[in-house]
């Protein structure tokens, strides 16, 4: 059997799900992209999506919900200067595509003369960083309920105190075209699976809860009986330690972040304030620092959507340009930021492979894929050592930043009281307050054992939600806003 290149076999399946079925072919993509370029335009793409999902969830020993869901569509974008126009249906044909090519190229009201010169085709470039399997398809029915079972089963045993045991798995098989009017196609083919456990624990009638899982661009065959037992070990080992959790106390201290999923502060409090929209516009704490200090000698913070079968990661992203490893902070000095392509041209640089929309009927716009800092040469045991009087945060909830103060409020659902360099005890409505910019600068400790988290981030941004990875080594943050209960 001879197999394709991977471009051009992403390309093939694309074509297969959203061209063909609908009596469509490349000729009729370039007669519709012709029709925007009628008008004066800078830009102008068509973004075609085919996503079939599921979901099921486990409640109360009951496997008690199951979903599954078929979307397609087409969104015909133009742009002019910083003016977007766009379009979108979940019908495809031809007339939805002209009827929705003509309608956005009002635009601009400025005809071009004479005849329009027809863009060289040209296959856009783009990495191999997972199968393109159908994950839905890579584990029956039966054997989805059984594994959410098992989870059930193995969360039970661990100790007689859980009362309540959640879980739910979900995959996704995303299939995305991209024709630009320069002539580029891209496809990729975007396999996604996640599963996630939460459990409930009681004693003498309080109730604490603790959560984990992961996931990634794979099929379900990830989740082996190792990984399952791990994600419940992980959720009941937090609810219990959470049952004997006590008022944090507050003020100014030291704070210490554990590795991996503590990333999601850096992600909310410092990558937005990365993305080209909101420097462009100079809304950003961030805006026009290129060049200068903006944390402390040691501090590298990179976006990268190359890493292979990571949740955040991309072959393409969805303007049809290959994903990059984009290198924002380097040592402390601020060396760049994400970028679509409307504001990469905006602002004079070249797109950086981050432009990301939900679904067929959202516009792209700069969106991070999997934001982390690099590790230093400190070992944990090390940094939490260093703590006279302080917190120690291992795990985060919800957060919430203002993109240009910078300022962020985030609640640690996992945290310790630590003296003279030895942990207490766990303590609950722990929050930190602070700004990005000024916490880059206090990191005064870089651990050496930088980890990404599971696989379970989903990052919303002007009402579109994109799957993404974060990460971090264990971090020591000194003179940091701690807002607790005690």
């Amino acid at each position: 059997m001879i197999s394709r290149e991977p471009t051009l076999e992403r390309l093939a399946v694309a074509k297969s799900l959203l061209l063909t079925p609908f009596g469509l072919n490349e000729s009729h993509l370039a007669r519709a992209l012709a029709e925007i370029k009628a008008h004066m335009v800078d830009e102008a793409d068509l973004y075609f999506q085919y996503t079939r999902s599921e979901g099921w969830s486990l409640e109360e020993g009951i496997v008690k919900t199951g979903s599954f869901s078929i979307d397609q569509g087409v969104g015909v974008r133009a742009v002019s200067g910083e003016k977007t126009a766009f379009a979108y249906s979940d019908d495809i044909s031809e007339a939805s595509l002209l009827d929705a090519a003509r309608t956005v190229r009002s635009i601009s009201t400025v005809a071009q003369a004479g005849r329009l010169k027809v863009a060289t085709k040209k296959i856009a470039s783009s990495r191999s960083l997972y199968n393109g399997l159908d994950p839905i398809a890579s584990l029956d029915s039966a054997a989805k309920v059984k594994l959410l079972e098992k989870v059930e089963q193995l969360a039970r045993a661990k100790d007689p105190r859980v009362a309540q045991v959640m879980a739910g798995l979900a995959a996704e098989y995303d299939v995305v075209l991209v024709a630009r009017a320069d002539g580029t196609l891209a496809a990729d083919v975007r396999p996604l699976v996640r599963l996630s456990v939460t459990v409930f624990v009681e004693q003498k009638g309080r109730r604490e809860a603790g959560s984990a899982g992961g996931g990634g661009r794979f099929g379900f065959a990830y989740f082996d009986d190792a990984l399952i037992g791990q994600y419940v070990d992980e959720a009941v080992s937090a609810a219990l330690i959470n049952l004997e959790a006590r008022p944090a106390p507050a003020g100014e201290m030291t704070v210490v972040l554990g590795p991996g999923w503590p990333g999601i502060l850096l992600h909310e409090a410092i990558g937005h304030g990365l993305e080209g929209d909101f420097n462009r516009k100079g809304s950003s704490a961030f805006s026009g620092r290129i060049g200068q200090r903006v944390a402390a000698k040691g501090v590298t913070v990179l976006d990268d959507g190359t890493l292979s079968d990571r949740r955040g990661s991309l072959n393409v992203d969805d303007e049809g340009n290959a994903s990059q490893r984009n290198v924002l902070i380097e040592d402390g000095i601020l060396k760049g930021y994400i970028q679509d392509a409307m504001n990469a041209r905006l602002s004079g640089v070249k797109a950086t492979g981050n432009g990301r929309r939900e679904s067929y009927a959202h516009v792209p716009i700069p969106r991070m894929t999997n934001t982390y800092m690099l590790g230093g040469d400190k070992s944990p045991e090390e940094i939490v050592a260093s703590i006279k009087k302080g917190l120690y945060a291992t795990n985060f909830g919800g957060g919430q930043v203002d993109i240009t103060s910078g300022k962020f409020v985030f609640s640690a659902s996992q945290a310790y009281w630590v003296e003279n360099g030895k942990i207490q005890y766990p303590v609950k409505g722990a929050t930190l307050v602070g700004s990005g910019p000024e916490v880059l600068k206090r990191v005064s400790m870089i651990g050496n054992d930088m980890k990404l988290d599971s696989g379970v981030g989903t990052c919303g941004k002007e009402g579109q939600s994109v799957p993404v990875g974060v990460g971090q080594p264990t971090l020591r943050i000194d003179g940091l806003t701690v807002g607790g209960t005690a």
